[in-house]
């Protein structure tokens, strides 16, 4: 284990305390719809999961988290007992964004819901919570690539998009690097 993964999980329990607390006494929310298929959340404790499927409508849900940081939230196994299809991208939180595979990967899956491929027949477009630690940084970037593929959108209108609904987004060099490459390579030049 390098030194990054292992700051990163010496750090995840403070962290998600403050995200806690910022939940609490701030105007940040636990999660924000992003589009009518897409939602960018932090950590979905099991305690949310009937909101998230019954209100929300969620039919699937994405983690950047590393095996470790899903201990006290919903695995793959927990949320297909509620009918709802999981896809994990670990990411390493604070040094690490998503490689582009995983980018892909992650867009894909979510426009297989977008666009009515999942086979669910259902009168609500059917929504993926896509997550990560606070729903900051790495399932930011996902939903930047999302949002940059559906709607042939630029990485700052991307960014601007989810800052207007979930304004304590946090994306890094990194992250946009990530999304001018994913735009360089999904978009076509006009």
């Amino acid at each position: 284990m390098n030194t990054n993964s292992m700051f990163a999980r010496f750090t995840f329990y403070p962290t998600l305390f403050y995200n806690v607390v910022m939940e609490k006494i701030s105007s940040r929310r636990w999660f924000d719809r992003i589009d009518e298929n897409v939602i960018l959340g932090a950590l979905p404790f099991p305690s949310l999961t009937r909101q998230l499927v019954e209100e929300e409508n969620v039919k699937a849900v994405i983690s950047m988290n590393e095996d470790y940081e899903l201990f006290l939230a919903n695995n793959g196994k927990r949320w297909s007992a509620y009918g709802v299809e999981f896809l994990q991208l670990a990411t390493t939180d604070i040094f690490a964004t998503p490689c582009q595979q995983k980018l892909n990967d992650g867009v894909d899956f979510i426009n297989r819901f977008a666009r009515g491929e999942s086979g669910l027949e259902d009168v609500k477009k059917p929504t993926v919570y896509v997550h990560c630690k606070a729903g900051r940084t790495r399932s930011a970037t996902l939903v930047g690539c999302y949002l940059i593929q559906r709607y042939g959108w630029t990485p700052e209108q991307a960014v601007k998009h989810m800052q207007d609904k979930r304004s304590h987004i946090l994306l890094h060099t990194k992250q946009w690097e990530a999304l001018k490459v994913f735009h360089e390579q999904n978009i076509p030049k006009t």
